[in-house]
């Protein structure tokens, strides 16, 4: 019997690619699945030059592409406008690969945000699986939105975002307005609001959803998602789960599109343990000069060590090193938030970077700026207990006062909770475990769907 082909389609930006990647990789290795991965042409450049997980896939397949998607930051880009320019330059790519005769795709595993996916494979009778990229708990609040606005919570002013969301289930009283993702500020007539809500009602519509996550971390959230979508596989945390299962593969998966500088981590290596604060933003943040100096400022009078991640492309002034401190432009974080020295991670609380964290055993000072970020640094600091809520505020002083509760007056509460969750995290990736059997269980499913076609 052939093996079963699966097509692997992430939306363009490095945190969705990132955690289907790594699926795509755990396919390949466990399945002994043929996959393909499919990225525009500048993606296709950047993970050749940068990635080595690529080289374990099928094939990498690119996208032509006459512009690039990746100027996605907050307040510069509209969700509509960018998922219908991808839209308009991958469907030809897509159509053309489901309609290959010679090489059939079997199934598909679209990114949960592209709808046309589902679409363009249910015209050509292939099934789809969907995965989304954020955390069970975002993607229960998206799925929400349409029963929020029916209970009247949504919309709202921006006068008192602590009030709590009581119509919220499986949440009430756990999130505040100023915790929803941050389309709900914008309104209901909100582009973004609205193109979220419709992706997001279609993904019933698939065969079954992926989540990069893990039945201790949120077991409440995916029980209440499995109420509207019982074929749920929560598979992570992905990265974990990758190593796990590749323990005879001698080196480890780099999924970045940025080339990463591993000299900070010989600087790590000169560190006391637990003495770094470690301060990344992500690949998609935008810094102001602002907001900046206001880190700076705060990192330097907690008195704590840090590793800076300082994009080149992300705005805002240089920051100056001084003698506790190193900045590069791109990490291995992986490897970082695994590093001994390492004791508190700053962090944008994009899903990826969350989970991480969680599964290093690493608190966070969270400081969300858009989509699920919101969602995740509520639950990092109020239902995990794994760290502190920056959200909304960018003060010397909070940031001072936040990075000494991680790393000095509350570090062991913080770190005994962050153990329990990295235990934990470990436990459910090898056998035996809830994301070991669910990675299985979507594993034999693909070969039924496909054996049945």
């Amino acid at each position: 019997m052939s093996k079963p082909h699966i097509l692997i389609f992430p939306a363009p930006a490095q945190g969705h690619i990132t955690s289907m990647l790594n699926l795509a990789e755990l396919l390949c290795a466990t399945a002994s699945f043929r996959v393909t991965f499919l990225v525009p042409a500048y993606i296709h450049r950047r993970l050749s030059q940068h990635s080595n997980a690529a080289s374990r896939l099928s094939r990498l397949h690119p996208i032509p592409n006459d512009r690039p998607h990746e100027d996605i930051r907050p307040g510069s880009f509209d969700v509509k406008d960018w998922l219908d320019s991808f839209r308009s330059t991958a469907l030809p790519s897509l159509r053309e690969l489901l309609a290959d005769d010679e090489d059939p795709i079997d199934c598909v595993i679209s990114d949960g945000i592209l709808s046309f996916v589902l679409e363009a494979a249910g015209e050509a009778g292939v099934p789809v699986f969907y995965m989304r990229t954020l955390s069970a708990c975002a993607f229960w609040v998206y799925f929400c939105l349409p029963h929020l606005i029916q209970s009247q919570e949504l919309p709202f002013d921006c006068d008192d975002l602590d009030l709590p969301m009581v119509n919220l289930r499986g949440m009430e009283g756990v999130l505040r307005r100023r915790d929803l993702p941050s389309c709900c500020r914008h309104g209901l007539d909100s582009r973004s609001m609205q193109t979220i809500m419709h992706q997001t009602v279609q993904t019933p519509r698939a065969r079954g959803l992926i989540l990069n996550t893990f039945d201790r971390l949120e077991a409440p959230t995916l029980d209440l998602i499995r109420t509207r979508i019982p074929n749920l596989y929560a598979v992570g945390p992905l990265h974990a789960h990758l190593r796990t299962r590749l323990t005879a593969t001698s080196n480890s998966s780099s999924t970045t599109l940025w080339e990463e500088d591993k000299t900070c981590l010989k600087w790590l290596d000169e560190q006391p343990e637990n003495s770094v604060v470690y301060v990344s933003f992500g690949s998609i943040v935008r810094v102001t000069a602002e907001a900046r100096t206001e880190f700076w400022h705060g990192l330097v009078n907690s008195g704590k060590r840090f590793l800076w991640v300082v994009r080149p492309d992300s705005g805002g002034t240089e920051v100056a090193e001084g003698g506790r401190g190193r900045v590069v432009g791109w990490a291995p974080q992986e490897a970082v938030l695994a590093h001994p020295a390492v004791g508190g991670f700053v962090t944008h609380c994009g899903w990826n970077s969350t989970l991480e964290s969680v599964a290093a055993g690493v608190p966070m000072v969270c400081w969300p700026h858009f989509g699920d970020q919101q969602v995740n640094s509520r639950f990092v600091d109020d239902v995990w207990g794994i760290g502190r809520d920056m959200k909304d505020r960018c003060d010397r002083v909070v940031v001072e006062k936040m990075v000494r509760d991680v790393m000095e007056d509350r570090s062991g509460e913080f770190r005994r909770r962050a153990g329990v969750l990295a235990k934990a995290a470990r436990e459910s990736v090898v056998e035996g475990g809830t994301s070991y059997y669910d990675l299985d269980r979507l594993i034999r499913d693909i070969r039924d769907l496909c054996n049945t076609a």
